[in-house]
Protein backbone atom coordinates (compact mmCIF):
# COMPACT_ATOMS: atom_id res chain seq x y z
CA UNK A 1 0.00 0.00 0.00
CA UNK A 2 3.08 2.57 0.72
CA UNK A 3 4.73 1.74 -2.33
CA UNK A 4 1.59 2.64 -4.31
CA UNK A 5 0.94 6.18 -2.06
CA UNK A 6 4.72 6.66 -2.73
CA UNK A 7 4.00 5.80 -7.12
CA UNK A 8 0.95 8.19 -6.75
CA UNK A 9 2.71 10.75 -5.05
CA UNK A 10 5.48 10.64 -7.86
CA UNK A 11 3.12 10.66 -10.69
CA UNK A 12 1.05 13.79 -8.71
CA UNK A 13 4.60 15.93 -8.55
CA UNK A 14 5.19 15.15 -12.34
CA UNK A 15 2.20 16.17 -13.66
CA UNK A 16 1.76 19.06 -11.71
CA UNK A 17 5.79 19.84 -12.89
CA UNK A 18 4.38 19.69 -16.17
CA UNK A 19 1.16 22.00 -15.47
CA UNK A 20 3.18 24.59 -13.99
CA UNK A 21 5.61 24.60 -17.30
CA UNK A 22 2.71 24.28 -19.41
CA UNK A 23 1.53 27.95 -18.06
CA UNK A 24 4.63 29.56 -18.84
CA UNK A 25 4.99 32.22 -18.64
CA UNK A 26 2.61 33.87 -17.75
CA UNK A 27 4.17 37.36 -17.50
CA UNK A 28 6.66 39.76 -18.68
CA UNK A 29 10.30 38.40 -18.03
CA UNK A 30 13.41 40.02 -16.78
CA UNK A 31 16.84 39.16 -17.88
CA UNK A 32 19.13 40.22 -15.31
CA UNK A 33 22.28 41.84 -17.04
CA UNK A 34 24.86 42.34 -14.00
CA UNK A 35 26.77 44.67 -16.06
CA UNK A 36 26.70 48.61 -17.70
CA UNK A 37 24.98 49.05 -21.08
CA UNK A 38 26.92 49.41 -23.87
CA UNK A 39 29.20 46.26 -23.30
CA UNK A 40 29.34 42.94 -25.59
CA UNK A 41 27.24 41.37 -22.41
CA UNK A 42 24.59 44.13 -22.84
CA UNK A 43 24.35 43.99 -26.66
CA UNK A 44 24.17 40.41 -26.86
CA UNK A 45 21.46 40.01 -24.32
CA UNK A 46 19.00 42.38 -25.78
CA UNK A 47 19.46 40.35 -29.09
CA UNK A 48 18.58 37.17 -27.69
CA UNK A 49 15.77 39.15 -25.53
CA UNK A 50 13.90 40.49 -28.66
CA UNK A 51 13.71 37.43 -30.18
CA UNK A 52 12.77 35.15 -26.91
CA UNK A 53 10.21 37.52 -26.24
CA UNK A 54 8.82 36.58 -29.86
CA UNK A 55 8.73 32.92 -29.41
CA UNK A 56 7.51 33.02 -25.47
CA UNK A 57 4.69 35.47 -26.27
CA UNK A 58 6.05 37.92 -23.34
CA UNK A 59 8.41 40.98 -22.98
CA UNK A 60 11.77 40.12 -22.13
CA UNK A 61 12.77 43.18 -20.42
CA UNK A 62 16.62 43.30 -20.23
CA UNK A 63 17.54 44.91 -16.43
CA UNK A 64 21.01 46.22 -16.28
CA UNK A 65 22.34 45.99 -12.40
CA UNK A 66 26.42 46.50 -12.54
CA UNK A 67 28.53 46.03 -9.49
CA UNK A 68 30.55 44.14 -7.55
CA UNK A 69 31.68 42.23 -10.28
CA UNK A 70 28.49 41.07 -11.38
CA UNK A 71 27.57 39.85 -7.82
CA UNK A 72 24.95 42.68 -7.55
CA UNK A 73 22.75 41.23 -10.59
CA UNK A 74 23.30 37.54 -9.72
CA UNK A 75 21.74 38.12 -5.88
CA UNK A 76 18.78 39.33 -7.35
CA UNK A 77 18.41 36.05 -9.52
CA UNK A 78 19.51 33.96 -6.88
CA UNK A 79 16.33 35.84 -4.29
CA UNK A 80 13.70 35.45 -6.90
CA UNK A 81 11.07 33.58 -6.85
CA UNK A 82 11.90 29.99 -8.99
CA UNK A 83 9.11 30.31 -11.57
CA UNK A 84 11.81 31.11 -14.76
CA UNK A 85 10.38 34.62 -14.94
CA UNK A 86 13.45 36.28 -13.93
CA UNK A 87 16.60 34.94 -15.76
CA UNK A 88 20.57 36.15 -15.38
CA UNK A 89 22.62 36.85 -17.88
CA UNK A 90 25.74 34.78 -16.61
CA UNK A 91 29.19 35.18 -17.38
CA UNK A 92 32.95 34.05 -16.64
CA UNK A 93 32.45 36.02 -13.46
CA UNK A 94 30.18 32.79 -12.34
CA UNK A 95 33.19 30.79 -12.11
CA UNK A 96 35.46 32.85 -10.63
CA UNK A 97 33.74 34.66 -7.79
CA UNK A 98 33.81 31.84 -5.42
CA UNK A 99 37.35 31.18 -5.37
CA UNK A 100 38.21 35.45 -5.77
CA UNK A 101 35.54 36.52 -2.92
CA UNK A 102 36.27 35.44 1.21
CA UNK A 103 32.43 35.65 0.99
CA UNK A 104 29.12 35.47 -1.61
CA UNK A 105 25.73 36.59 -0.53
CA UNK A 106 24.39 33.15 -2.46
CA UNK A 107 25.78 29.87 -2.69
CA UNK A 108 26.63 29.69 -6.17
CA UNK A 109 26.40 26.09 -6.68
CA UNK A 110 22.34 25.57 -5.18
CA UNK A 111 21.60 29.16 -5.92
CA UNK A 112 21.12 28.27 -10.08
CA UNK A 113 20.30 26.44 -12.23
CA UNK A 114 22.13 26.29 -15.84
CA UNK A 115 19.53 27.35 -19.08
CA UNK A 116 21.79 27.45 -21.80
CA UNK A 117 25.06 28.17 -22.90
CA UNK A 118 25.33 30.92 -25.19
CA UNK A 119 28.59 31.82 -26.49
CA UNK A 120 32.61 31.45 -25.78
CA UNK A 121 34.58 34.59 -25.94
CA UNK A 122 37.91 33.52 -26.69
CA UNK A 123 40.89 35.76 -25.71
CA UNK A 124 44.03 36.00 -27.96
CA UNK A 125 47.66 36.07 -25.95
CA UNK A 126 48.96 39.46 -27.59
CA UNK A 127 52.78 40.56 -27.09
CA UNK A 128 53.99 44.27 -28.28
CA UNK A 129 55.03 44.26 -31.48
CA UNK A 130 58.96 44.97 -30.54
CA UNK A 131 58.82 41.30 -28.14
CA UNK A 132 61.42 39.28 -29.88
CA UNK A 133 58.78 36.36 -29.87
CA UNK A 134 57.56 35.15 -32.85
CA UNK A 135 55.43 32.08 -30.80
CA UNK A 136 54.25 30.92 -27.84
CA UNK A 137 57.96 28.48 -27.35
CA UNK A 138 59.58 31.49 -27.85
CA UNK A 139 57.51 34.13 -25.37
CA UNK A 140 58.44 31.14 -22.44
CA UNK A 141 61.90 30.66 -23.73
CA UNK A 142 62.22 34.50 -23.19
CA UNK A 143 60.44 34.35 -19.62
CA UNK A 144 62.21 31.36 -18.50
CA UNK A 145 65.28 33.27 -19.56
CA UNK A 146 64.45 36.51 -17.66
CA UNK A 147 62.54 35.77 -14.51
CA UNK A 148 60.01 38.59 -13.66
CA UNK A 149 61.41 41.16 -16.42
CA UNK A 150 58.47 40.61 -18.76
CA UNK A 151 55.70 42.83 -17.47
CA UNK A 152 51.59 42.08 -18.59
CA UNK A 153 48.88 44.33 -18.15
CA UNK A 154 45.23 43.26 -17.37
CA UNK A 155 41.69 45.41 -16.69
CA UNK A 156 42.23 44.84 -13.02
CA UNK A 157 43.16 42.26 -10.14
CA UNK A 158 40.72 39.25 -10.06
CA UNK A 159 39.55 39.62 -13.58
CA UNK A 160 39.30 37.17 -16.55
CA UNK A 161 42.33 38.88 -17.86
CA UNK A 162 44.65 38.93 -15.45
CA UNK A 163 43.48 34.98 -14.58
CA UNK A 164 44.10 34.18 -17.93
CA UNK A 165 47.61 35.17 -17.64
CA UNK A 166 47.89 33.62 -13.84
CA UNK A 167 46.68 30.07 -15.83
CA UNK A 168 49.48 31.05 -18.39
CA UNK A 169 52.21 31.04 -16.24
CA UNK A 170 51.30 28.30 -14.00
CA UNK A 171 51.02 26.00 -17.33
CA UNK A 172 53.76 27.22 -18.86
CA UNK A 173 56.37 27.57 -15.77
CA UNK A 174 57.13 30.96 -16.16
CA UNK A 175 57.46 34.55 -13.74
CA UNK A 176 55.76 37.64 -15.58
CA UNK A 177 55.30 40.49 -13.49
CA UNK A 178 51.49 41.97 -13.36
CA UNK A 179 50.12 45.43 -13.86
CA UNK A 180 46.88 46.03 -12.98
CA UNK A 181 44.92 49.20 -15.18
CA UNK A 182 41.47 50.03 -14.53
CA UNK A 183 39.91 47.87 -17.49
CA UNK A 184 40.07 46.04 -20.53
CA UNK A 185 40.43 49.85 -22.60
CA UNK A 186 43.64 51.32 -20.70
CA UNK A 187 45.05 47.64 -20.69
CA UNK A 188 44.97 47.53 -24.39
CA UNK A 189 46.34 51.00 -24.62
CA UNK A 190 49.47 50.24 -22.52
CA UNK A 191 50.56 46.92 -24.57
CA UNK A 192 49.86 49.32 -27.87
CA UNK A 193 52.37 52.17 -26.13
CA UNK A 194 55.00 49.21 -25.32
CA UNK A 195 54.56 50.16 -21.32
CA UNK A 196 54.06 46.29 -21.23
CA UNK A 197 54.92 43.29 -23.05
CA UNK A 198 52.36 41.36 -22.96
CA UNK A 199 48.24 40.92 -22.28
CA UNK A 200 45.36 38.49 -22.71
CA UNK A 201 42.68 40.30 -24.71
CA UNK A 202 39.85 39.57 -26.48
CA UNK A 203 39.14 38.73 -29.95
CA UNK A 204 36.87 41.32 -31.18
CA UNK A 205 38.74 44.46 -29.49
CA UNK A 206 42.15 43.08 -30.50
CA UNK A 207 41.67 41.65 -34.65
CA UNK A 208 42.11 45.39 -35.76
CA UNK A 209 45.39 45.87 -33.79
CA UNK A 210 46.84 42.44 -34.98
CA UNK A 211 45.72 43.22 -38.47
CA UNK A 212 47.21 46.87 -38.66
CA UNK A 213 50.88 45.40 -37.33
CA UNK A 214 50.65 46.95 -34.02
CA UNK A 215 50.47 44.31 -31.40
CA UNK A 216 51.16 40.57 -31.97
CA UNK A 217 48.56 37.28 -31.74
CA UNK A 218 50.63 33.85 -30.42
CA UNK A 219 47.66 32.26 -29.73
CA UNK A 220 44.13 31.95 -29.11
CA UNK A 221 43.18 30.81 -25.56
CA UNK A 222 39.73 28.73 -26.88
CA UNK A 223 40.02 25.09 -28.43
CA UNK A 224 40.05 26.03 -31.46
CA UNK A 225 41.00 28.33 -34.03
CA UNK A 226 38.56 31.51 -35.29
CA UNK A 227 37.60 31.85 -38.50
CA UNK A 228 38.91 35.72 -37.39
CA UNK A 229 41.76 34.95 -37.46
CA UNK A 230 42.59 31.19 -38.72
CA UNK A 231 46.24 31.58 -38.86
CA UNK A 232 46.85 31.99 -35.29
CA UNK A 233 46.98 28.50 -33.25
CA UNK A 234 45.35 27.44 -30.22
CA UNK A 235 47.46 27.05 -26.81
CA UNK A 236 47.39 23.14 -27.51
CA UNK A 237 48.38 23.17 -30.80
CA UNK A 238 51.50 26.16 -29.58
CA UNK A 239 52.66 23.86 -27.26
CA UNK A 240 50.47 23.87 -23.89
CA UNK A 241 47.73 20.96 -23.91
CA UNK A 242 46.10 21.75 -21.02
CA UNK A 243 45.85 25.70 -21.12
CA UNK A 244 42.13 26.76 -22.41
CA UNK A 245 41.40 29.84 -21.00
CA UNK A 246 37.45 31.34 -22.89
CA UNK A 247 35.14 33.41 -21.62
CA UNK A 248 31.55 32.64 -21.73
CA UNK A 249 28.21 34.22 -21.69
CA UNK A 250 25.13 32.13 -21.08
CA UNK A 251 21.54 32.12 -19.57
CA UNK A 252 20.71 30.71 -16.13
CA UNK A 253 17.66 31.19 -13.06
CA UNK A 254 16.81 30.54 -9.75
CA UNK A 255 17.12 27.14 -8.15
CA UNK A 256 14.18 24.90 -7.59
CA UNK A 257 12.53 26.42 -11.21
CA UNK A 258 10.44 23.49 -12.29
CA UNK A 259 11.77 21.44 -14.88
CA UNK A 260 9.46 21.78 -17.64
CA UNK A 261 10.21 25.53 -17.70
CA UNK A 262 13.70 25.09 -17.92
CA UNK A 263 13.29 23.15 -20.91
CA UNK A 264 10.84 25.56 -22.87
CA UNK A 265 13.37 28.51 -22.09
CA UNK A 266 16.37 26.26 -23.18
CA UNK A 267 14.49 25.01 -26.27
CA UNK A 268 13.52 28.40 -27.38
CA UNK A 269 17.09 29.82 -27.23
CA UNK A 270 18.44 27.02 -28.87
CA UNK A 271 16.46 27.83 -31.69
CA UNK A 272 17.51 31.97 -31.29
CA UNK A 273 21.00 30.33 -31.63
CA UNK A 274 20.68 27.79 -34.67
CA UNK A 275 18.98 30.95 -36.43
CA UNK A 276 21.54 31.32 -39.83
CA UNK A 277 21.78 35.13 -39.75
CA UNK A 278 22.28 35.50 -36.07
CA UNK A 279 24.69 32.32 -36.13
CA UNK A 280 26.64 34.43 -38.81
CA UNK A 281 26.63 37.62 -37.20
CA UNK A 282 28.42 36.29 -33.83
CA UNK A 283 30.49 33.77 -35.64
CA UNK A 284 31.96 36.89 -37.81
CA UNK A 285 32.91 38.60 -34.29
CA UNK A 286 34.63 35.91 -32.76
CA UNK A 287 32.21 34.52 -30.67
CA UNK A 288 31.73 30.81 -30.80
CA UNK A 289 28.18 30.25 -30.72
CA UNK A 290 27.48 26.64 -28.29
CA UNK A 291 23.71 26.22 -27.53
CA UNK A 292 23.18 22.99 -26.35
CA UNK A 293 21.60 21.11 -22.82
CA UNK A 294 21.18 22.94 -19.24
CA UNK A 295 23.15 19.57 -18.47
CA UNK A 296 26.17 20.36 -20.75
CA UNK A 297 25.99 23.51 -19.38
CA UNK A 298 26.12 22.69 -15.92
CA UNK A 299 28.77 20.71 -16.95
CA UNK A 300 30.95 23.25 -17.93
CA UNK A 301 30.43 25.63 -15.66
CA UNK A 302 31.79 23.11 -13.12
CA UNK A 303 34.81 22.55 -14.84
CA UNK A 304 35.04 25.77 -15.41
CA UNK A 305 35.34 27.15 -11.98
CA UNK A 306 37.68 24.26 -11.10
CA UNK A 307 39.96 25.65 -13.64
CA UNK A 308 39.76 29.48 -12.43
CA UNK A 309 40.55 27.95 -8.80
CA UNK A 310 43.77 27.39 -9.31
CA UNK A 311 44.26 30.51 -10.91
CA UNK A 312 43.04 32.71 -8.09
CA UNK A 313 45.24 30.79 -5.55
CA UNK A 314 48.10 31.45 -8.03
CA UNK A 315 47.54 34.77 -8.27
CA UNK A 316 46.88 35.28 -4.87
CA UNK A 317 43.96 37.64 -5.83
CA UNK A 318 40.81 38.18 -3.00
CA UNK A 319 38.29 40.74 -2.74
CA UNK A 320 37.01 41.27 0.56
Amino acid sequence: MKTVVRLAACVLALCCSAAIGQGFPSKPLRLIVPYPPGGSADVLARVVSVRLATALGQPVVVDNKPGAGGILGADIVAKAPADGHTLLFANTSIAINPSLYKTLPYDTARAFVPVVHLVNVPNLLLVAEDVKARNVAELIALAKAQPGALNYASAGNGTFPHLAIELFQLEAGVSITHVPYKGAAPALAALLAKEVQVLSNDLLNAVPYVKAGKVRALAITGQVRSPVMPDVPTMAEAGLKNYVAVGWQGVMTTAGTPPATIARLNSEINKILADPELRGSLTSQGLEVVGGTPEQFGDFVRRDTERWRGAVEASGAKVD
